[in-house]
C-alpha cells in the first residue's frame, strides 16, 4: 500500500499552509462597496492582486488604497460592465499592469424594483444589461485571457429566485438573478475542457446598502426591518458581506477545484 507524506500532499495537490491565492489576479466588479468591496478585501488578505472594479471610480479607488495600505498590490478600474468596450479595454489595462487574469467575480449588479404593471422598458433593460449582459460581458473577454492560460476561475453573483422574504416588484431582478444561474451551468460546461470553473453564488439577505434601501422602501427602520429577516432565516441573523466573500474564497482556491457548475446559496437556511 502506498503511504503519502501528508505534509506535502493534500486533496488540492497544493502545499499546506501560505496564502490561498499568492500571486494570483482578481478582477471583482461592482468592489467600490458591499459584498464587492468584502471579496476584494479577502482575496488581497489571501495574497491576490486586485482589480477592482466600480462604475463610480472614487470608490473603487478607496477600495484600492485602503489594499494597498495593507501592503498589495491593487488597481482601480472604472467601467460600466453593461458595455462591451469599456469591459474590454479595463481587462487590457488589468492585462498590461499584472500579465494576467486568474479569476473574475462578477458581482456588479443593481435592483430597480417595480410592481410589473409598473415598470418600464428602460427600468427592465438597465437591470437585464448591469446583472445578465455585465455577466456575460466580462466572462466573454476573460475566457479569452483563460483559455491561454489554460486556467481560470468565474464565480457570478446572483440570488435565490424567489426570495425566500417573498418580496414583490421584482421580476426584472428575479429574471437576472434566475438567467445568471443558467448562465452560470452552461458556461461551466462549455468552458470545463479548458481548466475553467464556472461557479454561481446566491446571497438571500446580506446587510449591505441595497438592504437600506429596502427598509427605507418598506418604511421602516433598519433595525426593525433586520429583525423582521432574521425571524424568517433558520439561522436567525441576516448575512455580512463578508459570509458571501469567504464562499466566493472558497470557490477560487485549488481545494474547490473539482467543484464547477454549481449554485450556492447563502442565506442561513435551506
Amino acid at each position: 500500500m502506498r503511504i503519502f507524506n501528508e505534509e506535502t500532499v493534500n486533496l488540492s495537490g497544493s502545499r499546506d499552509g501560505g496564502v490561498k491565492l499568492e500571486k494570483k489576479v482578481a478582477l471583482v466588479t461592482g468592489a467600490g462597496r458591499g459584498i464587492g468591496k468584502a471579496i476584494a478585501l479577502r482575496f488581497s488578505k489571501e495574497g491576490a492582486r486586485v482589480v477592482v472594479n466600480d462604475i463610480d471610480l472614487s470608490y473603487a479607488e478607496s477600495v484600492a488604497g485602503k489594499l494597498k495600505e495593507m501592503g498589495h498590490e491593487a488597481l482601480a478600474i472604472k467601467a460600466d460592465v453593461s458595455k462591451l468596450e469599456e469591459v474590454e479595454r479595463m481587462f487590457e489595462r488589468a492585462v498590461q499592469q499584472f500579465s494576467r487574469v486568474d479569476i473574475l467575480v462578477n458581482n456588479a449588479g443593481i435592483r430597480r424594483d417595480t410592481p410589473f404593471h409598473k415598470i418600464s422598458q428602460r427600468k427592465w433593460d438597465s437591470v437585464i444589461a448591469v446583472h445578465l449582459k455585465g455577466s456575460f460581458n466580462c466572462a466573454q473577454v476573460a475566457q479569452k485571457y483563460m483559455v491561454k492560460q489554460g486556467y481560470g476561475k468565474i464565480v457570478n453573483l446572483s440570488s435565490p429566485v424567489p426570495s425566500s422574504l417573498g418580496e414583490h416588484s421584482q421580476t426584472s431582478y428575479a429574471s437576472a438573478c434566475a438567467a445568471i444561474q443558467g448562465f452560470t451551468t452552461a458556461l461551466a460546461l462549455e468552458l470545463g475542457r479548458y481548466n475553467i470553473n464556472v461557479n454561481c453564488v446566491a446571497p438571500d439577505f446580506i446587510d449591505t446598502e441595497m438592504t437600506r434601501t429596502m427598509a427605507r422602501k418598506e418604511g421602516m427602520y433598519l433595525d426593525d426591518f433586520k429583525r423582521f429577516a432574521a425571524a424568517k432565516i433558520p439561522l436567525r441573523r441576516i448575512g455580512t458581506p463578508e459570509d458571501v466573500a469567504n464562499v466566493v474564497l472558497f470557490l477560487v482556491c485549488d481545494e474547490s477545484s473539482f467543484i464547477s457548475g454549481q449554485v450556492i446559496y447563502v442565506r442561513g437556511g435551506p
